[in-house]
């Protein structure tokens, strides 16, 4: 069996493109390739800066012969009808065959579709991927009518087995497949032919062309981390960067440099950020002081002067650049110390939404209902409202409008130089937290009242407007804050009914619509902490579902006490006698609920179950007002044995009509009290 190795060069493909791009290569040939008949053993796909490259190992030399049967219109239809079935199938009348079918005598034609090689598929399937290759944006060039991401200069394509090796012929747009690719642009430029993986991926090494992204990616880091502990410091993780680096060279060289003394008092976040964005350096910090004192950069070649001149270039270019962020930063500075009203004051010029007014609009909002919500987390209203209405103001600031992605951590320095309190600083960094399900959630009460203020006003406002997620389409992030509220009141057990809060957010907002959707949202986080739907929706189904706490508090305690034999058992013996009331219920036309009496029990399990349920009353009632969900579910849990013996010992449907509308109200008891602590009807099972 032969292996396949391909190989696309190119001009530089964007480094945020080459994972998908090599992977797409991978999933587009290997399926055309099985689709045409052609198995394989296994895949491997690869990308550099110029490459994208795929090994398959263990390929058919040729697709299988195929035969196939199909069915024709019945003996006597019509001719054009018969003419139709036979272009369709490439036969003549002679080739036809009659059978007997259950509607009388029916055309059949056998079709046997011989192998093909596997170089013609390889061929065909390839010029198809190449032609119709989904990069996200492409580029036509010369006077071909190829797109590529960037020029297409060569196509490797060979097959090799024992025999040796062999190219796949095949041409797209002018470029002739052949088995060469070129080594490193600088290091070992030149043609390089080869005559498999093996051979390719050490040849290419041999040409300063490090193949495998990972490989890089490991080489990188080992490097960087290796400078940086040999000086005492430490580099600052970021996979992402790390990522992206690893896609702009294909010989990765580790260079670590000084930044200039002019530079270093700035806020570590700044300068990690402006060295990230504009220069893809990675941040060296002293992990005795948190200051970032160095840089380190990747470059894509060795030198005779180990990096100096390259060091050197990137240092004078660095300085440029903070430069920049050291006068945005002084800027800044002098505003905050002076008035930051002037900050948010620029803000009613900014519009946040045309149906939702200016952000200025948004932040009187958010600051009222900051201060309402105050006393529901501990917080001290003023302080909430003061923080609420200079959360935003870095918004307006210069550092912001270049780097956004550190809006809230300068609010936090602006407002710490301004001599704001350190709760309302702090909230000026923590109210847009938390972003994500893995984001830390702020536990300072301020914080906490001017994040759920913040994502509150977003939600009834989009509420109000009729501009809900649809789908798959979330345009702006509600499911997203709707998960920050769930987070920010469970973690820190607040408690309010969420309808009461809504009204006081953006006027005309369907607050039973909104706590619907909050309940969709509930329903997935409490999943992925592996609560069960069924448990969670019997909990819905009770009063006081918007204290979001307390729901989760009785949603926990019900699955605790169906994981147990006597929770699992009471489901099955309360189901039971909830079906039979239901179903005489039906029957009869009346409703069983005026009390049963023990004066009509006949037996001991009967008298025992009137015992339980007036002891389990007597518990249960005072555990849920106490919200004591734990002692309610054991009081519940603890009729499982009663109820069993009641049902082995007693027919309820007896003969006697007394008797039997006594035991029907009986089992209604059942369904009372355990319906105090849920809806046990939603449970499955």
């Amino acid at each position: 069996m032969p292996d396949l190795l391909i190989e696309l060069f190119s001009e530089e493909i964007p480094a945020r493109m080459q994972g998908k791009a090599a992977a797409d290569l991978k999933r587009l040939v290997t399926d055309g390739l099985v689709g045409a008949g052609l198995t394989y053993a296994s895949a491997g796909a690869f990308s550099t800066p110029r490459r994208l490259a795929l090994s398959v190992e263990g390929l058919l030399s040729e697709s299988p012969t195929v035969r196939e049967e199909r069915k024709g219109p019945k003996v006597g239809a019509p001719e054009k009808a018969l003419e139709g079935f036979l272009r369709s199938t490439g036969l003549t009348m002679e080739q036809l065959e009659i059978r007997d079918d259950k509607k009388g005598q029916v055309y059949f034609a056998s079709i046997e579709k011989p192998g093909r090689p596997a170089e013609a598929i390889i061929a065909e399937v390839l010029e198809g991927v190449i032609r119709n290759f989904p990069w996200p944006k492409s580029m036509r060039w010369g006077a071909g009518s190829l797109r590529w991401v960037r020029p297409l200069h060569s196509i490797l394509c060979i097959l090799s087995d024992e025999e040796g090796a062999r190219v796949v012929p095949f041409e797209v747009d002018g470029i002739t497949a052949g088995n060469t690719t070129e080594g490193h642009r600088f290091m070992a430029p030149g043609a390089i032919s080869v005559s498999s993986f093996e051979d390719y991926a050490a040849k290419l090494k041999r040409a300063h062309v490090v193949l495998d992204a990972e490989e890089r990616a490991e080489h990188i880091w080992a490097d960087a981390t290796n400078m940086a502990f040999a000086q005492g410091l430490e580099v600052v993780e970021d996979k992402g960067l790390l990522t992206e680096v690893a896609g702009l060279v294909e010989w990765p060289v580790v260079l670590m440099g000084d930044i200039a003394e002019d530079f270093l008092g700035l806020p570590p976040e700044v300068l990690q950020t402006s060295m990230k964005e504009h220069q893809k350096f990675f941040s060296v910090k002293n992990p005795a002081t948190g200051r970032i004192e160095k840089f380190i950069t990747v470059a894509n070649r060795e030198t005779k002067d180990q990096g100096k001149t390259i060091l050197a270039g990137n240092q004078k270019v660095l300085f440029a650049r903070l430069s920049d962020a050291k006068f945005f930063w002084e800027n800044d500075l002098r505003v905050a110390q002076s008035d930051m009203s002037q900050w948010v004051q620029a803000l009613d010029n900014v519009t946040f939404h045309n149906k939702l007014g200016t952000q200025g609009e948004r932040i009187g909002r958010i600051a009222a209902l900051a201060r309402e919500i105050a006393p529901l987390v501990g917080a001290d209203p003023d302080l909430a409202e003061q923080a609420a209405r200079v959360a935003k103001a870095d918004l307006s600031s210069e550092m912001v409008y270049e780097f956004p992605e550190l809006q809230g951590l300068m609010g936090r320095y602006y407002a710490e130089a301004a001599g704001l309190p350190q709760e309302v600083a702090n909230a000026c960094e923590q109210h847009y937290s938390p972003l994500g399900p893995s984001d830390d959630v702020p536990t300072e009460a301020v914080s906490v009242a001017v994040a759920l203020a913040d994502k509150l006003d977003t939600l009834t406002g989009f509420w109000a407007i009729d501009e809900k997620p649809t789908g798959s389409k979330d345009p702006f992030a509600l499911r997203r804050a709707a998960l920050g509220v769930i987070r920010l009141v469970l973690e820190n057990g607040v408690r309010a009914g969420l309808g009461e809060v809504f009204a006081k957010g953006y006027p005309g907002a369907d607050a039973a619509d909104l706590l619907a959707f909050f309940h969709d949202r509930l329903k997935v986080y409490l999943r992925d902490q592996g609560i069960r739907h069924d448990v969670i929706d019997a909990c819905l189904a009770m009063e006081g579902n918007d204290d979001l706490a307390l729901l989760v508090a009785r949603a926990r305690a019900l699955q605790d006490v169906l994981a147990t034999d006597d929770g699992e058992n009471l489901i099955q013996g309360f189901k039971r006698a909830n079906n039979i009331l239901t179903q005489a219920e039906a029957k009869d036309g009346v409703e069983y609920s005026f009390g049963a009496d023990v004066k009509f029990a006949e037996n001991d399990e009967e008298k025992a179950l009137f015992a339980a349920l007036d002891t389990a009353e007597a518990a249960i009632s005072p555990a849920i007002e106490a919200e004591d969900f734990a002692a309610a579910m054991a009081a519940m849990a603890a009729l499982r044995g009663p109820i069993d013996a009641f049902f082995e010992a007693v027919q309820v449907n007896a003969e006697s009509e007394i008797i039997r509308r006594n035991r029907l109200n009986l089992l209604h008891r059942i369904r009372a009290i355990c319906g105090q602590v849920a809806d046990l009807t939603r449970i499955e099972g």
